[in-house]
């Protein structure tokens, strides 16, 4: 058990309920999988979310093994930020695979972000502001620079979190010089299931480059 790569699973359900997700992929890949807990939005507001997950990933890790972190929807929203920033510095994370994630609520084409009672409303405890802190410092793409490799996944009939979200956080993200993977394929929100075969290969292939499982054969 204790020498195999650990993957931190972040569950989605827009930061106020508690999503399952089928992740028997990753076990049969020969990974670990510890699923996170994190106060919801109900119960705080942001940054104790990601505070929770560094919890988690210290109780999760392995000293001398790598630590992963994947989630979907507003759980790759999360993965991202622990991934990014790191569980006690930027860098000390393997991984990170984030899918169908919500990634800016400043962003001029989803001006649903920004109305009364959104996921986002819940999560800061206030409209998102471009004159806020908070804001500024839970959109994903003011936190790249450390270099850690990153899978993002998005459906193209994605009405719930627009796929454009993704687009630009892999073209930040590539900016700043992460090793970026980036699959768009047809799917709503929650569509992209990990056992389906493209997203699955597209996994597989992402973490055999990490080192994290085998290769395919």
């Amino acid at each position: 058990m204790g020498d195999r790569p650990v993957l931190l699973w972040v569950h989605g359900g827009g930061w106020y309920t508690r999503e399952t997700t089928d992740v028997s992929l990753f076990e049969d890949l020969g990974l670990r999988v510890v699923h996170a807990r994190y106060r919801l939005s109900g119960e705080a507001t942001w940054p104790a979310q990601l505070d929770d997950l560094r919890a988690e990933a210290r109780a999760a890790r392995v000293p001398g093994r790598p630590l992963l972190v994947a989630g979907t929807s507003a759980g790759g929203h999360l993965a991202l930020h622990l991934g990014l920033r790191g569980v006690d510095r930027p860098g000390d994370v393997a991984a990170v695979l984030a899918l169908a994630a919500p990634t800016d609520p400043l962003a001029a084409d989803w001006p649903r972000a920004r109305a009364e009672g959104n996921p986002w409303h819940r999560l800061l405890g206030h409209l998102p502001s471009s004159d806020d802190a908070a804001t500024l410092d839970v959109a994903v793409a003011p936190h790249a620079g450390s270099g850690t490799p990153v899978l993002l996944a998005h459906g193209l009939d994605d009405v719930a979190v627009p796929p454009t979200q993704t687009l630009a956080l892999a073209a930040a993200l590539v900016a700043a010089g992460h090793p970026v993977h980036v699959t768009v394929a047809d799917g709503a929100h929650g569509g992209l299931d990990l056992r389906r075969p493209d997203v699955a290969a597209s996994i597989r292939h992402f973490l055999a480059r990490r080192g994290a499982v085998a290769a395919p054969g």
